[in-house]
């Protein structure tokens, strides 16, 4: 077989990764090596592309991996910095594809496969690099949710106590310290945000233009900066929304018409962030509640216009972004 393209699947856990080798000609001919594994380290790293170098027909294969949590980032950052070309999906996607494929076996080794198969007839993407200055602002923001959940949760816990026939006034004392305790440490992380941006002059002008937008705070503009790479890989607004899972899925099958509604297969921390500006938009920025009221019209629930209005904000901090621009009052939404 005459190979015309080859690319690497890669299956990442903690301690070990399995990988194969896929090859395919022309007439889409497919052809997987014995898959092998690897220690998660930086001798297993050099033995694993010394195998892959060996058993290679052409050169600049694709190696393809998942994004299992944090395990698959060592490989990746070691695999960019010898100039391979790497492409990394979300697990849900390969998953999806896997089950097109009818395999009954679920292993480390046949997932390699699986992602070797995806490498051949995809056309794929270079793996983007977040910057070193949105990799702190996601991780920040996402410990910030964190620490608000916390305190929630803690909260509920008073409340239950405190409506409780007996409760215990040393357990309400040390849950009271827990908030206070925890609310410092949302106020810390907050600040240290804005001092991250501040001291980057063109990100700390783009996110003041953002923040004209009424309804939008500082901590939902750098979340959805973190999560997004600063809109790095985002070409337009339809894509964007459907990267945050705003996007509406259809049902419909002859003659029978099913019930619409927004997809969730997307970036869940996007959003929770545009829920509450969403929410503050429809009542009191005038536009947006005429469009809000618009889109309900008829509707039995709310929730509908209180989405179409995240969908609105998310685009239109993008298109500032993107423009360099600030928001204007009176702009319309069609």
């Amino acid at each position: 077989m005459k190979v015309f393209k080859q690319s690497v699947g890669i299956d990442i856990s903690k301690d070990s990764f399995a990988c194969c080798i896929g090859s395919c000609d022309e007439d889409q001919n497919e052809l997987y090596s014995k898959s092998k594994s690897f220690p998660n380290t930086e001798k297993g790293f050099k033995d694993f592309l010394k195998w892959v170098n060996d058993k290679l027909e052409i050169k600049d294969p694709w190696f393809i991996m998942e994004a299992t949590g944090v395990y698959y980032e060592h490989l990746a950052y070691w695999l960019l910095g010898r100039d391979k070309k790497i492409s990394v999906f979300l697990p849900s996607k390969v998953n999806h594809y896997a089950k097109t494929l009818e395999i009954k076996t679920k292993t480390d080794l046949v997932d390699a496969m699986i992602l070797a198969k995806i490498g051949l007839e995809r056309k794929l993407k270079q793996w983007a690099v977040p910057s070193p200055i949105m990799q702190q602002i996601k991780g920040l923001t996402r410990e910030y949710r964190e620490c608000k959940d916390k305190i929630t949760k803690v909260k509920n816990q008073i409340h239950a106590k405190n409506h409780a026939y007996y409760s215990s006034k040393s357990t309400l004392r040390r849950l009271k310290k827990q908030v206070r305790l925890i609310e410092n440490q949302v106020l810390e992380i907050e600040a240290e945000l804005r001092v991250l941006v501040m001291g980057d002059t063109q990100l700390g002008d783009k996110v003041e233009r953002l923040e004209s937008i009424p309804g939008v705070s500082f901590i939902t503009i750098i979340c959805i900066l973190g999560e997004t790479n600063g809109f790095a890989l985002v070409t337009n607004g339809k894509q964007l929304v459907s990267y945050a899972g705003l996007d509406i899925k259809h049902k419909q099958s002859g003659n029978t018409q099913g019930k619409s509604k927004i997809s969730k297969r997307g970036n869940s921390f996007i959003r929770r962030a545009l829920y509450m500006p969403a929410l503050s938009s429809s009542k009191y920025n005038p536009n947006l509640k005429v469009f809000y009221h618009r889109v309900n019209e008829g509707k039995a629930s709310k929730k509908i216009g209180v989405t179409a209005v995240a969908r609105k904000l998310l685009i239109l901090m993008y298109t500032l972004w993107k423009t360099d621009s600030e928001f204007i009052p009176n702009h319309s939404f069609a």
